[in-house]
Parts: structure tokens; sequence; C-alpha cells
């Protein structure tokens, strides 16, 4: 028995290392999402094309970037397209103890209050022992004064002076909802082709070369120029935090960035830059992803 004790095989080992299971998740560049807010650059993306697939401004996306060349992105990397938010300056939260009034002082009734001649005790525990009730020998004229009685009491109240009526504070203008825009048609031409949501963002509109090219609704123009492939001279229109639209394929833009513009004011001119043919490329775009625009345009 003895030897048999002394002849057990040790006991077995235990792998504490961490698997793979047990390491956090790695965000991936293939899918182009790092977190909330946050994209990440994938071969060919432009941050002209990024901005209007998020519905925001291009230099606004190159401003929260620190992005001084907007050609400069490179793949893998992440951007952040939403506003930053408003953060605490520390993560902690600072309580402050409430502030208590001075201690009611507790005294006999039957105790008379000090002369008010007396000095008033150190108030170093606290306790509050001021004003005193003030003795003086009975007077007809301290009779009167106290009881409302005599000549001070029978002279009429003077009116107050209304006071006088301050500037009156600015009100902020409400903003516009994002479905309170009023949209019209951006062009005279006849739909060539309708929305598809795999195959075309927008509408294709017909005309010849030189057709005006007019805004579908007051905004401001954050991008104009030929940087993204596929477009050819192209105007986006930005009209609040939620809508942006598009006009591509122009011959000539006339319109700059930053320009604040209304709705049926000509923008550009009809051409087939990027195109196989003369038309109006236009999308609407809300919170960057294209829906139909005929949900939007009045019917004619």
């Amino acid at each position: 028995m003895l030897a048999g004790c002394f002849t057990q095989p040790p006991a077995p080992s235990v792998d504490r290392a961490p698997t793979a299971q047990s390491k956090g998740p790695v965000a991936s560049a293939a899918n182009g999402a790092a977190r909330s807010g946050h994209y990440t650059v994938r071969k060919g993306d432009t941050l002209y094309r990024i901005a209007m697939e998020h519905g925001q401004d291009y230099r606004d996306i190159a401003g929260w970037n620190n992005i001084t060349n907007p050609d400069s992105i490179k793949e893998g990397q992440v951007l952040r397209v939403a506003p930053p938010a408003a953060e605490p300056a520390n993560g902690t939260v600072v309580s402050k103890p409430i502030a208590t009034g001075s201690v009611v002082e507790a005294r006999p009734l039957d105790k008379s209050p000090a002369p008010a001649s007396s000095p008033a005790p150190a108030a170093s525990d606290g306790v509050k022992r001021e004003p005193k009730v003030n003795k003086e020998p009975y007077s007809a004229e301290g009779y009167a004064r106290l009881n409302g009685t005599g000549e001070a009491a029978s002279r009429p109240a003077e009116p107050k002076p209304e006071p006088k009526p301050g500037p009156r504070p600015e009100v902020a203008p409400v903003s516009m909802g994002a479905d309170d825009i009023a949209w019209a048609w951006p062009s005279a031409g006849k739909v060539l082709a309708a929305y598809s949501e795999n195959t075309n963002k927008g509408l294709d509109l017909g005309g010849k070369s030189g057709d005006p090219v007019f805004a579908a609704g007051d905004g401001r123009v954050v991008y104009a120029g030929s940087g993204l492939r596929g477009y050819g001279q192209l105007v986006i229109v930005k009209h609040n935090n939620s809508f942006l639209s598009a006009y591509a394929h122009n011959q000539k833009i006339l319109v700059k960035e930053k320009q604040e513009v209304t709705r049926g004011q000509k923008i550009a001119e009809m051409g087939d830059t990027d195109s196989d043919k003369v038309k109006l490329h236009f999308e609407i775009r809300r919170q960057g992803k294209p829906i139909d625009p005929l949900i939007y345009l009045p019917k004619r």
C-alpha cells in the first residue's frame, strides 16, 4: 500500500493562458464602420463621397479629423463622420453638500429676552440668537404706530411705479423639420430612368445640352466639382440636418461652395460629363442614404 501511494502519477497541470474566445472584439475595416459616428476608409473612397454618403459637408469631416488635404485620406483610416458629442471634462460626478441654514435656538417661554443694549453672544456654536425683541415704554404715539392708527396710518399709500419694460428677449428661429422642405423639380425634362435601390440611386431626367438645372429646395452648396467618380460635374446642396440633394453630369456649374441657394434658382447647365448621354442625374439623400425622389417631388 505504501508503494502504491508513492507511485501515483502527478496531478495534471492547467493552462491559464487566455484563449481566442476571451479576447475582446477587434474593429474590422471590412464592414466600413469602426464604431458609432465613425467610418473606416475603404479602397477607392474619397472624402467627398464619404461626406455625401453620411449627409455631411466634407469640410466638416475634414475639420473633425484635422485633415488639411481632402485627398490625403488612406485605406484603413478611421474618420469621425458625425459631430463630436459634448462630453464632460472628466468622467467623474462631483457632489457638493447642501448648504444648511442657521440653527434656531430653543428657549423656554418664561425666559425674558436679553436687553437691547446687551451685546450679542458669540456665534461660535452656530446658534442663531438675533434679532432680539426691543421693549419700549407705553405712549400714545407708539400705540398708534404699532396698531396702524393715527395720521401716518390714515395717509394713503403711494402707488408704486410700474417697472419699465426691459428689452424683449430674442427668440431663436424655429428650425425647419426634416420633412418640411418645399421640394420642386430640378429640371423640366422627362424621366428617363426611375429610382432603383439596386441600380439607380435617383432619377435620370432628359434634356438638351445647356438646359437649366434648378435647386430643388432652399439650402447651402456643400460641394461643387468633379471629385466623385461617376457623377461628372456635380453640385450637392445641403437643405438641413437630414437632407441633401445632388445634381450630376452638368456641363457647367453656376454656384460656388458655401453659397446659399433658393428653390428654383438656376445652379447649373445640363450636360454629359461622365455620362453616355446628356441628362441630369438627381438624388435626394436622407441622413446620407438615397431615397426615391418621387416620394417628395410634386406630381406633374
